[in-house]
């Protein structure tokens, strides 16, 4: 008994990014040819994205931008191993990463996106509401702090007659 995985395929992901030296055209070829390298060496695409120019976290082999593209498979482990070897050699690849993942169905993957589009709709309204508040916060205590500013000059006028009727009355007085 044996206790290690079988050796069927499993379900893998790979996120890659491309240099920014290429257009975009020029990176959407790179990312087939890293799908061809998967199918070459018995690898089976069940999924892919391609997310587009986006900034970096850090610059990255003097890039401060890259094309990021994200392809879930099924493949052997010897697939995988030969997948890193390539990417890693690879002058067009900035970074990649592979991870094994449990294997999502179509209508698993679109109940997720759901999911996440009505938790950004949630968030959105909060915010809304959370900077209208924030809004009439500023305006009551703007609205105070005139009120505040109001009676103390009234205040003012009011030592200020009072000054000028003491300082008339000693006057009188001289």
């Amino acid at each position: 008994m044996s206790k290690s995985k079988a050796s069927g395929p499993s379900s893998y992901e790979v996120l890659f990014i491309v240099a920014n030296n290429y257009t975009e055209e020029e990176a959407k070829t790179i990312v087939s040819k890293v799908e061809a390298i998967i199918s070459e060496n018995g690898g089976n695409i069940t999924y892919r994205e391609f997310w587009g120019k986006k900034k970096l976290a850090y610059v990255i082999k003097q890039n401060h931008y890259g094309y990021y593209s994200l392809c879930e498979f099924n493949a052997k482990r010897e697939t995988i191993a030969k997948l890193d070897r390539t990417l890693r050699l690879s002058h067009e690849v900035l970074r990649h990463q592979i991870i094994s993942i449990k294997a999502v169905s179509d209508e698993e993957r679109a109940k997720i996106k759901e999911k996440q589009e009505q938790s950004a709709v949630k968030n959105e309204k909060k915010e809304e509401k959370t900077g209208k508040e924030k809004f009439q916060k500023v305006m009551t205590s703007k609205n105070e702090k005139t009120e505040k500013n109001d009676s103390n000059k009234a205040d003012l006028k009011d030592l200020d007659e009072k000054l000028e009727g003491i300082l008339n009355n000693t006057q009188d007085l001289l």
